[in-house]
């Protein structure tokens, strides 16, 4: 497979679908990662993982929509083109 625009779009796309199927109370919950850990007091700088599970919550609330589009144009493309 050669290296490609197109592999890398599809990638960027797969790794967006894997964070935006995350489940909280089935999987991130079981590894501490769950709703209560991320709250921070107000004033406080945010830590690492505050920030990774709000970027979670951000993908899966925004992007929602738009990855069911572009991922019916990424099979139609493949069913297309090979």
């Amino acid at each position: 497979m050669a290296f490609t625009l197109y592999s890398l779009i599809q990638t960027a796309i797969l790794c967006t679908n894997a964070i935006a199927v995350l489940h909280e109370e089935r999987f991130l919950s079981k590894i501490g990662w769950g709703v209560e850990q991320g709250v921070g007091g107000f004033g406080d700088d945010p830590g690492v993982k505050a920030q990774v599970l709000n970027l979670i919550r951000s993908v899966r609330t925004v992007m929602r929509v738009p990855l069911i589009i572009v991922n019916s144009a990424c099979i139609v493309l493949l069913l297309l083109f090979g």
